[in-house]
């Protein structure tokens, strides 16, 4: 059953997906409606979970469900990886593929490969104070805590000449 992502439990598990580019408005729209309903019926076994999701800085989608009373099963977690799919197709975007690394420029959200972090960092763009957006979280109140820190606090970090 869907319920707004401001209801969920801090301790709610989520998943964060990373888009290769932002979503425009009508693609935020599409993005709404086909995961209100995924969520209105996301189930593990035939019972229905509270979940949720949210969007963030028009290019992450975060999907939540809340296990304290029932634990999302592997069959579930498929399907909601099958809607992400298609979700791709559709809009003609890269969500799926974890080999992406994520910074705030200029207030803005950057995305790179992880090849491609040495040259980011040769080129300036990526500092060891540059916010970066931790990949690495399985519960909602580490979206607050441990989601931006800076690259020296984070895997990056023996990226930079210490």
């Amino acid at each position: 059953m869907y319920l707004p992502f401001d209801e969920m439990p801090a301790d709610t598990r989520i998943w964060i997906y990373l888009a290769d580019r932002k979503f425009n408005p009508e693609e935020q729209n599409y993005i709404k409606e086909v995961l209100t309903d995924f969520c209105q019926n996301w189930n593990t076994h035939g019972s229905k979970m509270p979940t949720s999701y949210e969007i963030k800085y028009d290019q992450f989608i975060i999907l939540a469900v809340d296990q304290s009373q029932l634990g999302a099963s592997g069959c579930s977690i498929d399907s909601s990886v099958r809607k992400l799919k298609e979700i791709e197709a559709k809009l003609g975007v890269d969500l799926l593929n974890q080999g992406k690394v994520s910074f705030l420029q200029d207030k803005q959200v950057s995305v790179t490969s992880v090849p491609k972090v040495k040259q980011e960092i040769a080129d300036g763009n990526l500092e060891k104070d540059t916010l970066i957006f931790n990949p690495i979280m399985d519960k909602k109140q580490d979206l607050q805590e441990k989601w931006l820190l800076p690259a020296k606090e984070s895997w990056l970090n023996r990226f930079f000449d210490n």
